[in-house]
């Protein structure tokens, strides 16, 4: 009887062990989901209009030598917030530089600002790079105290305290390496309820986040997104679809 226990017990030891390996796929995707871009104009987005525009079916922004950022700036989803919800979306850049995808942000509009379009709270960071950890997916606080919040791979907790606990793996550097597609499109879906944040890329859960934290975290704001200040970039935006949770 003991040893049949044991067994029992390593079996599924072994099986717990093989099932926090094996990818964890996207769910599929719900019916009803809105499009917030109609993939002709910027109809519901609020943008410079000296950096952003509609470009073969995709929101494009881009910044150049002779016409560059001033500071971090955002185009900003003018319809709507996100509060508990499932976002689809495609996404392709440039390495020169980053962008990102801001939700549940606010936009900010007093004090020092550097243009009309400052946009703080959690940024679904956008890069066109394969080495951890600075790749595309990672929740980065724009603007906030707390900088890259929770990396790809990380399975994670903010506490009440403030204090971030890493209590598992998801993927890492080859599983990555294996899985972005560089200079191309690459499919991102973020899916938040109450606490709880996840990321997916290409259909592989990259990101767990739990965010208690009593004074900084967020659970309700703006849509946007990101033009890096800095070097020459661009990014293109296209298939925007959501739908809330309840």
């Amino acid at each position: 009887m003991i040893r049949c226990l044991t067994l029992v017990v390593f079996v599924s030891f072994a099986s717990n062990a093989l099932a926090a390996d094996r990818p964890q796929l996207a769910p599929a995707e719900p019916a009803g989901m809105r499009s917030l871009f109609n993939g002709k104009d910027l109809t519901g987005w609020d943008g410079d209009p000296r950096l952003w525009s509609a470009k073969n079916g995709a929101i494009h922004g881009e910044t150049t030598t002779e016409n560059p950022a001033k500071g971090n700036t955002f185009i900003i989803w003018k319809d709507g917030v996100t509060k508990d919800f499932e976002l689809r979306i495609s996404f392709r850049c440039t390495a020169a530089n980053n962008s990102g995808i801001q939700y549940r942000s606010k936009h900010i509009t007093r004090g020092k600002v550097r243009n009309k379009w400052v946009v703080r709270g959690y940024q679904h960071e956008i890069r066109n790079q394969v080495k951890l950890p600075s790749v595309a997916g990672f929740i980065y606080d724009e603007g906030g105290r707390r900088g890259r919040m929770c990396l790809v791979g990380e399975k994670a907790v903010w506490g009440e305290d403030g204090k971030k606990k890493v209590t598992g793996t998801l993927i890492d550097q080859e599983g990555f390496q294996n899985l972005f597609k560089l200079d191309d499109w690459n499919d991102v879906v973020i899916i938040a309820k109450g606490s709880h944040i996840q990321h997916y890329l290409n259909n592989r859960l990259i990101l767990d986040c739990t965010d208690n934290d009593s004074k900084l975290a967020l659970r309700k704001g703006i849509l946007a997104f990101q033009l890096h200040a800095g070097k020459p970039m661009w990014v293109d935006f296209k298939d925007i679809r959501i739908k809330e949770k309840k």
